[in-house]
């Protein structure tokens, strides 16, 4: 039995600084192993801030600072507790965004995108497309163990 690996997801901050992120979601990153941020931060004061609260995996989206965009890739792949995860902000209109960014990975397990502000929690042909939406109005929750579990929650 894999012992659970708890990931905080957000994306699309859209703030100046930490402190513009509600707290009630900054309380809930700081009870995870991961913070994933699939982009749009904006500043990179975002990122520092989210890092000095615990690990960040990031990617930067089309609206991140060049600072941002020079620390972080604008895909990742990794992996946690055995599953590959694809990490990309996305791009182009809400309508078909997780078929479009499913092309971008092979052999992985999770996609974690942003870019459309809307929620997804869906499975396309096995790999679960999560889009934890914008992070003034929800965040995700992955635990990830022997079965993924994938929450999408109201800031």
């Amino acid at each position: 039995m894999r012992t659970e690996v708890r990931l905080g997801v957000i994306a699309d901050t859209h703030v100046g600084s930490i402190d513009d992120i509600l707290l009630s979601v900054r309380k809930a990153l700081s009870h995870v192993d991961l913070i994933v941020h699939a982009g749009d931060f904006v500043r990179k004061e975002v990122l520092d801030g989210l890092s000095a609260i615990g690990q960040v995996k990031a990617v930067y989206g089309n609206m991140d600072s060049p600072e941002l965009k020079a620390v972080l890739p604008e895909r990742e792949e990794f992996e946690v507790n055995g599953r590959k995860i694809g990490l990309i902000h996305g791009w182009g209109s809400p309508k078909g965004i997780a078929e479009r960014v499913k092309k971008e990975f092979s052999g992985v397990d999770i996609i974690i995108f942003g870019h459309s502000h809307q929620p997804c929690n869906q499975y396309i042909e096995g790999v679960l497309l999560f889009n934890p939406g914008e992070a003034r109005n929800s965040f995700g929750l992955l635990t990830i163990g022997d079965q993924v579990k994938a929450h999408i929650l109201k800031s």
